[in-house]
């Protein structure tokens, strides 16, 4: 029996692709520890991998620079739908991700604007826009997702007012809402996703229908949503049911 669990587990695990071990305890009726003991069981084999309070299919872990290439025309042309929503003297927040950057390229650069951000590549892009105003979040470099994590006092948060957020999720669902599976860069989503005025998610389809460990906003929090044109139908009725402005490329 233990042995069928194991294959069920596995199984389920590279169909969602990233769950936490609540969602595990509750899909197989076992304790915490019992799915603890199965996943360093389901381990050695490889083909999963541990994250902060669950595990991902090791078939999904691949490097930022490999998710910068895929769906790479696709991205660009979310990015290009959300640089229309930035007007003078915005003080806007764009999130860390392969998706939210691309933005960078479209922005009018004579906008006078103020951009926060903890994105590498949003700050070199940022770095040599005359008009632009530059702040920056996070204290310790995070390589994996060329973001900066750690904001010694969230509290320092609080003094900006911010107009847009362009954000990334790990995972996005109508039950769960916008995820992240990091602690740090939760924190910090959710402090911007409370103050801005419009929260605008950036995020092709592919992150849809997944759940990781932390949700930083709630689905019908957003204002706007920019993804791909294979959205599911229960997301585009949701949208309208709740008067969220949606654009698929």
């Amino acid at each position: 029996m233990k042995a069928r669990r194991l294959r069920d587990i596995e199984t389920y695990i590279h169909t969602r692709k990233n769950v936490t071990l609540d969602e595990l305890c509750v899909t197989f009726d076992v304790s915490k520890n019992t799915i603890r003991r199965d996943i360093n069981h389901i381990l050695q084999k490889g083909s999963i991998e541990k994250v902060y309070g669950g595990v991902v299919s090791a078939e999904k872990l691949i490097s930022f620079e490999n998710r910068t290439v895929e769906r790479r025309n696709e991205k660009a042309e979310i990015g290009k739908i959300a640089a229309t929503y930035v007007q003078q003297n915005d003080l806007i927040f764009i999130d860390s991700g392969t998706t939210t950057c691309n933005m960078m390229d479209f922005l009018d650069p004579d906008l006078h604007l103020t951009i926060l951000t903890n994105s590498l590549d949003v700050i070199n892009s940022a770095a040599s826009m005359p008009n632009v105003h530059l702040l920056m979040l996070g204290s310790t470099y995070k390589r994996s997702t060329r973001s900066f994590v750690g904001v010694d006092d969230m509290r320092a948060l609080e003094k900006y007012n911010v107009n847009k957020a362009f954000m990334s999720a790990t995972g996005v669902s109508l039950t769960h809402g916008l995820t992240n599976s990091d602690l740090l860069e939760y924190e910090i989503k959710k402090s911007i996703a409370k103050r801005a005025e419009k929260l605008i998610l950036l995020a092709d389809s592919d992150k849809f229908g997944r759940s990781t460990l932390l949700t930083y906003a709630g689905f019908a929090d957003l204002d706007v949503l920019v993804t791909s044109a294979d959205l599911g139908e229960d997301y585009t009725e949701f949208c309208r049911a709740n008067s969220i402005t949606l654009h698929q490329v």
